[in-house]
């Protein structure tokens, strides 16, 4: 089935806000890169920027692969799922339920990530979840929940056990499913997966070797938070404003496209 062209970028941009294009410009940008470190899974997953200064927020057209996506191409809806602008795309009924659950009660969240990683669905299928043996744990385990799995996410009362177990956690482990971040910016939810993402590649590597494995001292882990403030020099978030312009100067120079 062939479907209409996306409006083009001139047209979107001057239907909304400088904030939100930008916001879109990020989210495409953020959709660029998970597909270049190869942690998208063809069309399905799914990453959410809130529109500033709104309730609604920007999600992936459901069909396209994610290094495909456009800041013009995202699709804004309302929290019941509306689509806000015309659009020739639907937007994937399960990413919805997720992601319309975090942002339904994270006021301080601005970007939700989801992925379905080898690794990442490998960890998540353990029942001791991310092991403390390595330094990006130790940023994982300072603020990891868990959320049992229900199925492909197409029930709606999913949503409140989905939050309650969320609670004020940025780190989520999906059981059997996959991994999911959330964060006060786009830079900062990328750099909180890279981060889930090596810890569980760390793992199921030093796993495979099958050598007795040397776990981090539980005084250490208790004292994590304060080490990433001092890491990221910032006592919210991961830092990833450090990150995200040079990973922007990386995406210019191969993939440039997501700016349309």
């Amino acid at each position: 089935m062939n479907v209409a062209p996306v409006p083009s970028s001139v047209n979107v941009k001057d239907q909304v806000s400088a904030a939100e294009w930008q916001t879109r410009v990020d989210l495409a940008a953020c959709y660029r890169l998970v597909a270049l470190h190869g942690w998208d899974d063809l069309i399905f997953t799914h990453i959410s920027a809130k529109v500033p200064g709104t309730e609604d927020f920007l999600i992936n057209p459901f069909g396209l692969m994610f290094h495909e996506i456009t800041a013009s191409s995202l699709v804004k809806v309302d929290q019941a799922g509306n689509k806000l602008m015309d659009s020739p795309y639907e937007i994937n009924p399960a990413g919805y339920t997720i992601h319309s659950a975090v942002h339904e009660v994270r006021h301080d969240v601005a970007c939700v990530l989801h992925t379905h990683t080898a690794s990442g669905v490998a960890v998540s299928a353990q029942k001791q979840g991310v092991l403390p043996i390595s330094q990006q744990s130790l940023f994982v385990l300072s603020s990891l929940a868990f959320h049992a799995y229900e199925g492909v996410a197409l029930n709606h009362e999913e949503k409140a056990r989905l939050q309650t177990d969320l609670g004020d956690n940025n780190f989520l482990m999906l059981h059997n499913h996959g991994l999911l971040t959330c964060g006060g910016t786009i830079a900062d939810t990328f750099l909180m997966m890279f981060t889930f993402q090596r810890a569980c590649d760390i793992q199921v590597m030093a796993q495979t070797g099958g050598a007795e494995l040397i776990a981090i001292e539980p005084q250490i882990l208790a004292g994590a938070k304060a080490m990433i403030a001092g890491v990221t020099k910032s006592a919210q978030g991961m830092g990833g404003a450090l990150a995200w312009p040079a990973l922007l100067r990386k995406l210019d120079k191969q993939d440039p496209g997501y700016k349309l």
